[in-house]
């Protein structure tokens, strides 16, 4: 189901606001206040099933009812409220609503093994332990709150815990604990330790996690160890370095940095983490920066033993760090028994820069590049740049360079035209400098799809940036896009999934997975998926984006229009969300504030801005001939919007309209003459 405007309504009702916990005036008499335990529940996946067949889906809402309700008796469990298809259940004892949950798992396991796939019920369960105020037969308290957001966490058919949960539970329940880790819930102030129960259904399939794969290889973020916390970025920018060394090498499977990340400061196990990221091996280590001289340790553990494969410190000049990184990316590969290419060793072991600071100023600039936030962009443009004065043929920073003004471009943050010419540019100058930079392949690869709508070279550097690097998950996805635009559906899912792999808790990835499914037509998947992507990454402006407007396509309106207001509240400086907002407005008959929201974004923008976005908006005002024009302008701009307009439902009742069939025609033939090409330009 899409939980949040239920849960909004119980706000109501339980006299709490987000952001605003616990506020009880005078005037309310408060009966009690005690710890407790307390559980919500959620139908999967159920405003998608009534938009689809509401009369099964009725139905299917009063048997989980039924069910769920026959088992909170015997664990002394009282049922506070139902919200929707939600359940508000409160426990005095943790251990009693852990076992009852389970219970209803089973249940519910037990319920489906005898019906149709389009008959089955899936649940989702949250518990949080906490102090909860008893108020004229409500509850109020922060642990009802981090319940409701505790629950959108588990996976459909499984329960999250918090670690006040686990604190009770511990040695008393049966059930194997697994952390999750720290997660940010919306509207809680501070990260949330999270964990799951490992249900006796699920032991099996977790066994076999056990055999992993010891060529698949996380390189865990290597510890600070410098004197000076602000070189926090030199440690980390050499994890990433080892990360893109690593994954050079053909046979390894080696998971991205945006995953490995997570586990900064963990105190998760090995044997946890291996299982977290189904990877048979482990890089750790420290470095400490002292000057220019740099000391790095390093060691290679097997998950499933636990035991050291190899280790090793080094204590060198600034200079000689490129070396280490070969060196131990081929260490790596001899651990494994793994014979490296002599192009892969070639590769491991160019010097990209004989200047210190200017490798100092990169990883700098790659350090503020990962915030992927306006600001930090702009940081990481002028460290990259102070790095090419030092040292003008430092292809790496040109590729930085490209990266930066290709987020510009992607996220709104500049003309995409203007952003677009500059990241080919520098692109193209990193290309020529060393033709073996993976990163700068795939940064040409994006624009030249993006803003050159050039197919073929954009497909020919994808190829070989995952030859140059098979473990680069950017690549795949930026393929990903690439099929999208050209509706080639099922090979976009099943790139994603490939890049998921090697990024499993990547938040652009796993929002794309949700578009992917959207694009196959799985309305009631995409949605779901969406939904626990905006709940693991409550800031992340993109995914309420998306899921807003795939409740639009469906006319979930009130959900959509709820969705487009997040993603606004994260970027108000981006025309983007403002464009979909205005959009949203219009194909729910809101006329006269999408008009009032699109003069607002036409006065702060440009002229010539965002033609697909504004063209969309106007002809769901109903505007055709101002909506055609400006379609007409996005194709002569060529606004990569329109690939999205072609094979979405945004305007659906124009697509058989001669003005839209004719830019349909111009666009094919724009995208034919673009496979026509060889050049790199």
């Amino acid at each position: 189901m899409t939980f949040e405007p239920l849960y909004l309504e119980s706000l109501k009702h339980l006299r709490l606001l987000p952001g605003s916990l616990n506020l009880i005036s005078h005037e309310e008499r408060i009966s009690e206040r005690r710890l407790g335990a307390i559980m919500f529940t959620d139908l999967v996946g159920y405003s998608s099933m009534t938009s689809v067949n509401e009369k099964r889906a009725l139905q299917l809402l009063g048997e989980h009812r039924r069910l769920l309700q026959s088992v909170f008796p015997n664990y002394e469990g009282r049922v506070v409220k139902t919200i929707g298809d939600a359940f508000l259940v409160e426990f005095q004892s943790a251990v009693e609503a852990v076992n009852c949950a389970a219970e209803v798992q089973k249940q519910v396991h037990k319920f489906n093994s005898e019906r149709r796939t389009e008959e089955k019920i899936l649940v989702r369960i949250g518990i949080h332990v906490g102090d909860i105020v008893h108020s004229e037969g409500d509850v109020l308290g922060d642990a009802v709150n981090i319940a409701a957001r505790v629950e959108p966490l588990a996976e459909p058919g499984g329960i999250c815990l918090t670690r006040q949960v686990v604190d009770q539970i511990e040695k008393k329940v049966e059930y194997q604990i697994i952390k999750v880790g720290m997660r940010e819930l919306k509207n809680i102030p501070s990260p949330v330790e999270i964990y799951k129960i490992v249900l006796p259904l699920e032991t099996s399939r977790l066994n076999e996690k056990i055999d992993l794969d010891p060529h698949r290889i996380a390189i865990l973020p290597f510890a600070n160890m410098s004197a000076d916390p602000n070189d926090r970025y030199f440690a980390e920018g050499m994890t990433e370095e080892l990360i893109s060394t690593v994954s050079k090498i053909s046979e390894l499977g080696v998971i991205s940095r945006t995953s490995a990340m997570r586990y900064r400061d963990t105190t998760l196990t090995i044997a946890q983490i291996g299982q977290e990221l189904s990877v048979g091996t482990l890089l750790e280590g420290s470095v400490r920066k002292a000057g220019n001289r740099v000391r790095i340790t390093a060691q290679l553990i097997e998950v499933k033993t636990d035991r050291h494969l190899w280790s090793q410190s080094y204590d060198r000049d600034l200079t000689d760090v490129f070396a280490i990184q070969g060196d131990i990316a081929e260490q790596v590969a001899e651990a494994l028994r793994i014979k490296l290419l002599s192009k892969e060793k070639a590769i491991i072991e160019k010097k990209a820069t004989d200047n210190p600071e200017a490798y100092t100023l990169y990883l700098k600039g790659r350090y503020y590049w990962n915030e992927r936030i306006e600001e930090g962009i702009k940081k990481a443009i002028t460290f990259f740049e102070k790095a090419l004065n030092i040292d003008p043929r430092f292809a790496m920073a040109y590729s930085g360079l490209a990266d930066c003004y290709a987020i510009l471009a992607d996220y709104g943050w500049m003309l995409p035209n203007e952003a677009g010419r500059l990241a080919k540019d520098y692109a193209t100058k990193a290309l020529e400098l060393d033709d073996t930079l993976a990163e700068a392949h795939a940064s040409l690869a994006l624009t030249l799809m993006n803003n050159f709508w050039d197919f073929a070279s954009c497909e020919r550097e994808l190829k070989r940036a995952i030859e140059l690097r098979p473990n680069y998950a950017a690549a795949y996805h930026w393929n990903v896009i690439m099929l999208d635009y050209l509706e080639r559906f099922e090979e976009a899912y099943e790139m994603e999934k490939r890049a998921l792999e090697l990024d499993p808790y990547s938040r652009v990835m796993n929002m794309g997975l949700g578009i992917q499914l959207f694009g196959l037509g799985k309305i009631d998947q995409s949605i779901d998926h969406l939904g626990k992507v905006v709940d693991q990454y409550p800031n992340f402006a993109p995914a309420y984006l998306w899921k807003s407007s795939v409740h639009a396509c469906v006319s979930q309106y009130d959900q959509a229009i709820e969705s487009a207001k997040k993603s606004i509240e994260l970027e108000p400086k981006s025309a983007i969300p403002k464009l979909n907002l205005a959009w949203v407005y219009a194909v729910a008959g809101r006329i006269k504030d999408s008009e009032k929201l699109l003069d607002q974004v036409l006065s702060g923008t440009a002229e010539g801005s965002f033609p697909g976005w504004i063209g969309a908006v106007k002809l769901s005002q109903g505007k055709e001939d101002e909506g055609f024009e400006s379609l007409e302008r996005a194709l002569r701009e060529r606004d990569s919007l329109l690939f999205t307009l072609k094979s979405s439902p945004m305007i659906r009742k124009y697509h058989n309209d001669p003005r839209w069939i004719e830019i349909e025609r111009k666009l094919d033939l724009l995208i034919h003459f673009s496979d026509s090409k060889t050049s790199r330009a």
